[in-house]
């Protein structure tokens, strides 16, 4: 078990699920402010302090192709990872899951996702600044009350316990998100 001093210090983890189809790399147009075209890429966020589930739709934006985790618990880091592979995958939109309050309020998790999202936009400017031409990848935030409570289930049913959910429940999770923002594009 490392230390807490080297978790710091150490570059952030991955751990992938299998991949189901990963499309042929294409970006699509993109779309207004209110969503994202349902021809580009996709990508969905499950944000968490230490763990980030990340998943990545097919070419044609229907299925819920690749899913992982990134364990870190520094948002830059977390959010540098998230933005190099979207640019590697060819990504048009990024989904921020943004868990509200059952009566629709902000509390301290959806707070902390607009933060996250917001981070992700600045490094998407960066990253463009010293891009030609540039790579246009919009971020929007998506409700997703109740995802991670259906991961659980889900990992349940399947018999997935300890180790082996707490390695996938946030990979899952951010599945749930873009099944969910897929459905309404």
């Amino acid at each position: 078990m490392q230390s807490k001093r080297k978790q710091k210090n150490s570059k952030p983890q991955t751990s992938r699920l299998p991949s189901r189809d990963r499309g042929d790399g294409s970006r699509g147009t993109l779309h207004n402010n209110k969503g994202c075209d349902s021809s580009v890429r996709i990508m969905a966020i499950d944000y968490g302090d230490a763990r980030t589930g990340v998943a990545v739709s097919d070419a044609g934006a229907v299925l819920v192709g690749d899913a992982w985790v990134v364990q870190s618990k520094r948002d830059n880091e977390t959010a540098s990872v998230i933005v190099g592979e979207a640019i590697a995958r060819g990504v048009g939109c990024i989904v921020v899951g943004h868990p509200k309050n059952m009566d629709g309020s902000i509390g301290e998790r959806a707070a902390k996702s607009e933060r996250f999202a917001e981070l992700l936009r600045t490094l998407l400017e960066q990253s463009n600044a010293q891009q030609q031409p540039p790579v246009v990848i919009e971020v929007v935030l998506w409700d997703e009350r109740l995802t991670t409570q259906s991961a659980n289930r889900i990992l349940s049913e399947s018999g997935k316990f300890g180790k082996k959910r707490k390695k996938t429940i946030d990979a899952i999770a951010a599945s749930l998100i873009l099944e969910s923002y897929l459905g309404k594009v």
